[in-house]
């Protein structure tokens, strides 16, 4: 009876323990990419749709744009057609946000992009494009030409540093701040918590930058960061 207990003591201790273990806030909905990287959400995400998240076009506050770091979802998905290329970051999309945290999905536009091809120059696939009109895009207030053309806009605006240049290897493991801030070195025009990082299980999933409707670049409000002490980073 003593023994039991005791084994009972020590395996309640242990899961506290690893519950007080630093690293990666738990991602808020099952958001691994699913084929070819369609995910409904970023795993730094940290609003909800709820009530107060309006599905009127073009009703909410800010921009989140999401540079994904294709080498992680390239791990477990080889034949995804993105891969095939090696790609270091890439668009996954550029998503309207509350500053209360919530934030609209699946607006109620019936206009559809007419060609999602044409937009392979700024997102890997077209399965990608198309969720991301349907899921985002249209609850921007644009129609599809517009909003790929603001998606373009914000990507231009961003310098990716060196550390993550295709001629290098990136270091394998770095501290969230540290990376935050050489985002932050490199583009110096951006005011002070404009970037946000998001990992899964302590490794690199995406860098997010905030944007005003306008898109200028803006301090991030209620946006989680990752809190991991140290990430991984995938190789290319």
């Amino acid at each position: 009876m003593l023994r039991t207990q005791l084994r009972m003591h020590v395996a309640t201790l242990s899961l506290l323990l690893a519950l007080a273990l630093p690293g990666c806030k738990s991602v808020p909905t099952p958001s691994e990419y699913s084929t070819p990287q369609t995910q409904t959400k970023s795993q730094s995400h940290s609003g909800s749709r709820r009530a107060g998240a309006s599905t009127v076009p073009g009703v909410f506050d800010f921009y989140l744009f999401n540079l994904s770091w294709s080498p992680e979802f390239c791990a477990t998905h080889v034949a995804s057609a993105e891969c095939a290329s090696r790609p270091g970051f890439v668009v996954h999309g550029l998503w309207p946000q509350n500053n209360d945290g919530t934030y609209p999905e699946d607006c109620d536009n019936p206009t559809l992009p007419t060609n999602p091809a044409a937009y392979l120059n700024l997102m890997p696939t077209v399965e990608l494009i198309e969720h991301e009109w349907k899921t985002h895009g249209t609850c921007s207030g644009l129609g599809p030409d517009a909003y790929f053309s603001d998606v373009r806009t914000a990507l231009q605006q961003i310098e990716i540093p060196t550390l993550f240049a295709a001629s290098r290897t990136p270091p394998a493991s770095i501290a969230p701040t540290a990376l935050l801030a050489d985002f932050s070195r490199t583009n110096p025009n951006f005011p002070a918590g404009s970037f946000a990082l998001s990992c899964g299980n302590n490794y690199l999933t995406a860098v997010e930058v905030c944007f005003d409707k306008d898109l200028n670049p803006i301090a991030c409000r209620a946006i989680r960061t990752c809190h991991a002490n140290v990430i991984k980073i995938a190789p290319r």
